[in-house]
């Protein structure tokens, strides 16, 4: 997965210069397009719609189900209301077939992102009415650009009650002026949509109006009319790209792949051209094509269609089948590089081994081999540790996201604090920069300067739509965005909303100290009591609550301060004869601020790391004893003094 996209450009021009002299054609009957937008702006609640109305179901079974968003079927996707992985789906209209890409919306997924636009002839660009263009609708519109795929823009909730649907046009007009599009690309058709009532219209409503039309007949007209067949060349010898990976507990590793020349046939021998360019004959032992949401057997498929190969235990992304007398290989799939790493490693904290199975070296490092063959965004490095290893991915959501998958495959897991990764440019220490966009009620907009100016954050751009709420783009160091979330949202008292995404690499910023407060750390193994508690939630915000364990070194809660505190937590009240007024009263205590995966991440100092077990998560200190973690802090001062 090493080349460029120079390299890949050159190898794709060598291996089609057969198919120059062969007549081009293209297959009407067939339409490959991917749904691209923001996250939760309701790409998979248009694909639900779109399914309903072609007759994919009965009408009845959602209801009798109680389900919606059916291409998320992740328990992770439905518990955090977003997609993660790209899934494809099949509408059939009279006799044309609809091939549908759902992507993830969130730029840490970008790879699923760029692995779905290399299935498809076209892309659906779906805007909130109200929101607009975030900077996720950048990156996903970006792509699909340099992949000079034509757009059909598609504006959704117009019948929101502040929906904004003309400045909301016009912004996304502004959006593809400054992505450099080209004539041809800027004169897509608006589409005008509430996907969620299954409505979509060519007429722009009012603001917070309902599409005229009832159904949505318009959308499946205009995909038919923008979209372009799949084109192919008569008599060419068979290429078909790996784009994704799947496993079926029957038929073992599925490679789905789309079709780009020639037939390929159930049972037949085709040459499997491999990322490093040698070549196998292997035997294609099952056929499966999507229909709907289920995938059936067939016995051939031919140019355009997407299709599901199983017999190939060990292929992988971007490799190719072809055919077996005229092999060429189709260009390697690039995506762009990790901007955000993590250590992970096996659980090392006293308490280890209780409620997890898989706790070796080598159970995490074949679970972080298996991420890899179907993740061609995350990289996996040695570290000095054997039994620690170093994750490069998009961003602190796609690695807590892998950390959740394997808490919730009973691995237990210390997982060190998300760091950016840098890179020499000319000489010069870079580091990646995000570009975000703030949404709050004006009221905030000194106290989210102030955040910012602390983080080395550069304003772009303010806009007040004179609704009360204000949006705020900025330029702004990853590292500083580490952690940020929780203040944020406390800052703004929950009410604001926060989007980034990974923009470019500058020279970099200096020191940045995010975090002014210190921790509160046990100073020895017991289980947690409510009298101790007692005394030390005055000190700051407690994590745990009585009858939790605890050891030396386990943080236990944020300490006020900036400095770390070391307490006793487990200490009991001392037993005597005498009573007293008042006395026996049961301690009054606060209750314990409790912080998930990603609260965890975003909590820890460099000094600290996560402990991730199937039932808790706990944050503890690198250094667990408590003598030897003076002496570094004292060391460092004399350091830091000299």
């Amino acid at each position: 997965m090493s080349n460029t996209p120079t390299q890949n450009t050159a190898r794709a021009r060598l291996n089609q210069a057969h198919l120059k002299d062969l007549p081009r054609k293209t297959r009407d009957n067939l339409r490959n397009v991917a749904i691209i937008a923001h996250v939760d702006h309701g790409k998979t609640t248009l694909v639900d719609a779109m399914l309903w109305q072609s007759g994919a179901f009965a009408a009845h079974k959602k209801q009798e189900e109680g389900q919606d968003r059916m291409m998320d079927s992740m328990d992770l996707e439905r518990e955090k209301g977003i997609t993660i992985l790209a899934k494809n789906t099949a509408v059939r209209r009279g006799d044309t077939i609809i091939n549908i890409i759902d992507t993830p919306g969130h730029a840490d997924f970008g790879g699923e992102v760029e692995r779905g636009l290399e299935m498809v002839d076209g892309v659906i660009l779906l805007v909130d009415a109200s929101e607009g263009p975030l900077p996720q609708t950048r990156f996903v519109l970006r792509k699909a650009l340099q992949k000079n795929l034509p757009v059909i823009l598609l504006i959704n909730k117009v019948d929101r009650p502040d929906s904004r649907i003309a400045e909301v046009v016009d912004e996304a007009y502004a959006l593809f002026l400054d992505l450099d599009a080209n004539e041809e690309q800027i004169e897509f058709p608006v589409v005008y949509a509430s996907a969620k009532a299954g409505r979509a219209s060519l007429t722009r409503p009012a603001d917070g109006g309902m599409p005229e039309e009832e159904n949505l007949d318009v959308l499946f007209d205009t995909i038919f009319s923008a979209i372009p067949a799949p084109v192919y060349h008569e008599g060419a010898p068979l290429q078909a790209h790996v784009t994704n990976l799947d496993s079926s507990p029957f038929l073992g590793r599925l490679a789905l792949c789309r079709v780009h020349e020639g037939v390929i046939k159930k049972g037949q021998t085709v040459s499997w051209i491999k990322t490093d360019g040698t070549t196998e004959r292997v035997k294609v032992s099952e056929l499966l094509m999507t229909e709907a949401l289920e995938r059936v057997p067939a016995l051939e498929a031919g140019p355009g269609d997407i299709i599901a190969v199983a017999g190939i235990e060990t292929i992988t992304l971007g490799e190719t089948l072809a055919d077996l007398e005229n092999s060429h290989a189709l260009p390697l799939i690039t995506v762009d590089e990790p901007s955000i790493s993590m250590t992970i490693g096996i659980n090392t904290s006293p308490l280890a081994g209780k409620s997890g199975k898989m706790l070796t070296a080598r159970q995490v490092k074949d679970r972080l081999d298996k991420e890899l063959i179907g993740n061609v965004s995350l990289r996996v490095l040695n570290t000095e540790r054997p039994d620690t290893w170093e994750v490069q991915g998009r961003g602190e959501l796609q690695l807590a996201v892998l950390v959740e998958i394997m808490k919730r495959e009973s691995f237990e897991l210390t997982v060190g604090k998300p760091q950016v990764v840098t890179k020499m440019i000319d000489g010069k220490l870079n580091e990646p920069m995000e570009r975000l966009t703030i949404d709050a009620p004006e009221d905030y907009l000194g106290v989210l300067t102030q955040l910012m100016a602390l983080r080395k954050g550069r304003m772009e751009q303010m806009v007040n739509h004179g609704t009360g709420w204000i949006r705020l783009d900025y330029k702004v160091p990853s590292r500083g965005l580490i952690g940020f979330r929780t203040e944020f949202l406390t800052e703004t008292r929950g009410t604001g909303l926060l989007h980034h995404v990974f923009d470019s690499y500058e020279p970099w910023f200096g020191e940045l100290r995010t975090r002014a407060t210190g921790s509160l750390v046990s100073d020895r193994i017991g289980a947690v009591t409510s009298y101790a508690l007692a005394g030390i939630q005055e000190r700051g915000s407690i994590f745990v609550e009585p009858g939790d364990e605890v050891y030396e070194g386990m943080v236990i809660g944020e300490n006020s301060r900036s400095d770390d505190m070391d307490v006793n937590c487990v200490r009991e009240k001392k037993l005597t004869n005498m009573r007293a007024s008042g006395t026996d009263d049961s301690e009054k205590l606060i209750p314990p601020k409790k912080l998930n995966m990603e609260g965890a991440l975003e909590f820890c100092r460099e000094d600290e790391c996560v402990e991730v077990t199937p039932a808790v998560v706990r944050i503890r200190k690198v250094t667990l004893d408590g003598a030897e973690r003076a002496r570094a802090t004292s060391r460092a001062k004399k350091n830091n003094q000299n």
